[in-house]
């Protein structure tokens, strides 16, 4: 059983309905007190780093979220919820995250492009496996999928899977034990996306 969080800071359908491309259901959960029985987990989110983390806070979701992390069971953060797996972000001020990754979150840097690139990242890019992840399985070396973020990952080499690059290298995949985390949207990147969606029910 797949359990998405709902902390009304994403679209749930749109992940709702790749996981259904896939053949399998997820069921959308806004009750802390009801993550702790399902088998996966999946953190999704839209929106700004300080805003989420009080979302997740107002009922104790939070902590509910670190108490299934410490299970050892398969959690999956998407775009804004692989930020939130991290310490902290700068994100319009200091925030602090769920802390179950080491790492945070800044903003592009765009004193460091070579190029003129614009601010959000948005559309498809390439990810660079960095370390073999099940997440992985059945995809090529690098691949694409779809991207929409002004924030990035910065993460200790021993915890990032995947890389991207726009204006500079990036942490778009992270891992540590039992949590992962996709900067980019699979539930967006067409079969390459469904097919870590398909890898991560698999775990």
């Amino acid at each position: 059983m797949i359990a998405v969080v709902d902390y009304n800071m994403g679209n749930l359908r749109s992940v709702q309905n790749a996981f259904l491309k896939i053949g399998k259901e997820v069921t959308i959960v806004s009750d802390p007190n009801e993550i702790q029985k399902y088998d996966k987990l999946i953190l999704p989110g839209v929106g700004a780093f300080g805003d989420a983390m009080e979302h997740l806070k107002q009922n104790g979701m939070d902590e509910a979220i670190k108490i299934f992390a410490k299970s050892g069971k398969p959690l999956l953060g998407i775009c804004l919820g692989m930020q939130l797996l991290l310490e902290s972000s700068d994100e319009f001020g200091a925030h602090g995250g769920l802390g179950l990754i080491p790492g945070m979150v800044r903003k592009f840097d765009t004193s460091k492009f070579k190029t003129t690139l614009k601010v959000p990242h948005m559309g498809w890019n390439e990810l660079f496996v960095k370390k073999q992840s099940p997440l992985f399985n059945g995809l090529e070396d690098e691949f694409y999928l779809y991207f929409v973020h002004s924030y990035h990952a910065i993460c200790d080499e021993k915890y990032t899977i995947g890389e991207t690059a726009y204006g500079y290298p990036f942490a778009s995949a992270i891992n540590k034990e039992n949590i992962y985390g996709f900067q980019p949207h699979p539930e967006k990147s067409h079969d390459n996306g469904l097919k870590i969606l398909k890898n991560f029910t698999e775990l």
